[in-house]
């Protein structure tokens, strides 16, 4: 049992990891939106966070979808065949629905690899701004590297993916601490009502900042609810000094200075597991959607 929770870390929760790396900064600073960084607004994004963890996880999947299975096997595609035929018009709904659903696990692996690497060998400007022009450039070339080694398998490489988390989760935990320790206002995020004041007072705004939130919604990580940013909201007029700066990378402002470089090697290799826990479950899900006749045939040579 052991064994197999160490490899479901690597494999299962290897995606859900590394979202602190980018999510708080994509929701002050996405695309088509721009929230104000001030105490309110990150105990307001805090708050959702914190609440999309508890419903999404807690609720809706350990309560409802992982009490359902199809002979054994999850996953929406899997559920989407048990929607009995004889259901009319109904029936192709629930099928269309379901299919709407499998379509946004394949956005999310389009992104991920990207976003993950990106964000995380970002950290290198941190440590040292002469390596900024080499950032993009080095996430191309492991991303690369990492699909062309789809076709020899994880088997593997997977026996590291769960010491690799552990390592990771660790770290989270260690920073995350650290900053309750120094602003244990933080604790206040886990009040709704932040959440509530946060659409009240930025209105379509923060509609728009949703979909920046469910990077975390949909991913376990409580370290998130820890991020960097909230430690300058204690000082609201430092905060003005320091936002830009803060919000171009809060996770690795989290380290101190000498442990920014280590923390981006780890960083990096934590995000090339979660895209490879990605890249896995959308193979998975064009292999389960060609059985059950949703996409058109393929051969498929090897598999992950």
């Amino acid at each position: 049992m052991a064994t197999a929770a160490l490899g479901a870390l690597g494999f299962v929760y290897g995606d859900m990891g590394t979202s602190p790396l980018y999510a708080m900064r994509e929701t002050f600073r996405g695309h088509g939106h721009s929230i104000v960084v001030a105490p309110d607004n990150v105990l307001g994004v805090l708050s959702l966070i914190f609440w999309s963890l508890v419903i999404i996880i807690s609720i809706k999947y350990l309560v409802f979808v992982m009490r359902t299975d199809n002979d054994g096997e999850g996953g929406i595609l899997a559920l989407t065949s048990l929607i009995h035929p004889r259901g009319g018009g109904g029936h192709w709904a629930l099928v269309l629905l379901g299919l709407f659903g499998t379509a946004l696990p394949y956005g999310d692996g389009m992104i991920t690899p990207a976003i993950s690497v990106l964000a995380a060998v970002e950290g290198t400007e941190i440590a040292s701004p002469a390596l900024a022009d080499f950032v993009v450039p080095a996430a191309v070339v492991i991303n690369v590297a990492l699909f062309a080694l789809q076709q020899r398998g994880t088997a593997t490489i997977g026996k590291l993916f769960g010491p690799i988390m552990l390592a990771w989760f660790a770290v989270l935990a260690i920073l995350g601490i650290g900053q309750i320790v120094a602003e244990p206002a933080v604790l206040r995020a886990a009040n709704p009502l932040y959440g509530v004041r946060f659409f009240i007072e930025n209105g379509f705004q923060a509609f728009l900042a949703l979909g920046s939130v469910f990077l975390g919604g949909h991913r376990w990580r409580g370290a998130l609810c820890r991020h960097g940013p909230f430690r300058e909201t204690a000082h609201p007029g430092r905060l003005v000094r320091v936002r830009a700066a803060a919000m171009e990378s809060p996770f690795y402002r989290l380290a101190p200075e000498r442990g920014v470089l280590p923390l981006v090697v780890l960083a990096t290799v934590a995000t090339v597991i979660a895209s490879q826990a990605l890249i896995s479950g959308v193979f998975s899900l064009t292999m389960q959607a060609i059985q059950m006749g949703f996409a058109p045939r393929m051969r498929i040579v090897g598999p992950l």
